[in-house]
């Protein structure tokens, strides 16, 4: 786990091997003819796992906005492994997008919780080590509309402690089906929810106190934010201590004292607000050893994505203890 001393955890992957897997985030879940991605199949499957190994990559994120593994049955879970084993692809992590276990409503939150399970089960067929699950809701249609939907103002979790209860109670729950599986749960840190900012992600976590159940310190969702926001080094120190998983991405951010404006907008990762320089020896020092996904938003996201692996690589060989 991420508790773990530098000396006991980071030992088992090098700077060749390290798990960093590609976001699908920028391939649609409907396919050019307008079938359901998921329900298509194969053939449907082939081109993004090609695209995503001859942009250099061996291991993939399966964002569930592209294929939803917790709907495929047992058939198709295979069908899907076979599927990026021809690529030589193996999967890194599932990330559940806005299927959040307490939305409001009720009813919609029973279905996210049995979603998710079904997502765990298929998390051990795949032999996906890790799923991503978060608190945020679907986009509404101001963030839709919007030229970047963080422009816009979104759902946000009611702040009383019934609901950080449930919260609390629900992943547990969820981080014990997990662990009965194999599976690790990662909880993403986002805006407006009780993982919006670092302390209240670490409460959170600390509430679910499983040992299979960490946090993924996604960092960039805050930075993004047109608003003051906590310093990103104290958000990644109180944070680090409990993280097994990361996704990774970056934004330029100004601020102008005169009128008090902020903007923001998707950069690579060396290149953008966040020094991932010193935040991934940040995360080194504290004895983080779980699978990283690279993301980027606008544009073509995956060469973006391919850049951001190879940027890591090469710190990683910088900052990784020599054999």
């Amino acid at each position: 786990m991420a508790n773990a001393t530098p000396k006991e955890s980071n030992m088992g992957y090098n700077p060749e091997n390290w798990p960093i897997g590609a976001a699908l985030l920028n391939f649609t879940g409907v396919t050019a003819d307008g079938r359901d991605r998921t329900a298509a199949g194969p053939q449907a499957w082939k081109q993004t796992f090609r695209e995503v190994r001859h942009a250099g990559f061996d291991h993939v994120d399966l964002t569930d906005s592209w294929v939803r593994p917790g709907d495929l049955d047992a058939l198709g879970r295979k069908q899907l492994l076979e599927t990026a084993r021809s690529y030589d692809l193996a999967f890194s992590d599932i990330a559940v997008t806005r299927k959040s276990v307490i939305t409001p409503d009720e009813e919609q939150a029973r279905l996210n919780m049995a979603y998710t399970k079904r997502t765990i089960d298929a998390a051990a067929d795949l032999e996906v080590p890790m799923v991503c699950l978060g608190l945020h809701d679907p986009l509404t249609q101001a963030q839709k509309d919007a030229t970047w939907f963080w422009l816009a103002e979104g759902a946000e979790n009611e702040d009383t402690e019934e609901n950080r209860g449930k919260a609390a109670f629900r992943f547990r729950e969820l981080g014990e089906y997990a662990a009965e599986r194999g599976v690790s749960l990662s909880l993403e840190m986002y805006e407006g929810t009780f993982l919006g900012t670092a302390d209240s992600s670490v409460q959170l976590v600390t509430a679910v106190d499983l040992p299979n159940v960490g946090l993924c310190p996604d960092i960039g969702n805050i930075v993004r934010l047109h608003r003051e926001v906590e310093d990103w080094r104290a958000m990644l120190a109180k944070m680090l201590p409990h993280t097994n998983y990361w996704q990774l991405k970056n934004y330029f951010r100004d601020y102008d004292p005169a009128t008090g404006s902020y903007a923001s907008s998707p950069a690579p990762l060396a290149l953008g607000f966040i020094n991932y320089r010193e935040a991934i020896g940040m995360a080194l020092d504290a004895g983080f050893d779980g699978p990283m996904c690279v993301e980027h938003y606008g544009g073509d996201g995956l060469t973006v994505s391919g850049m951001n692996r190879d940027y890591i690589r090469g710190i990683l060989a910088s900052k990784l203890p020599e054999d």
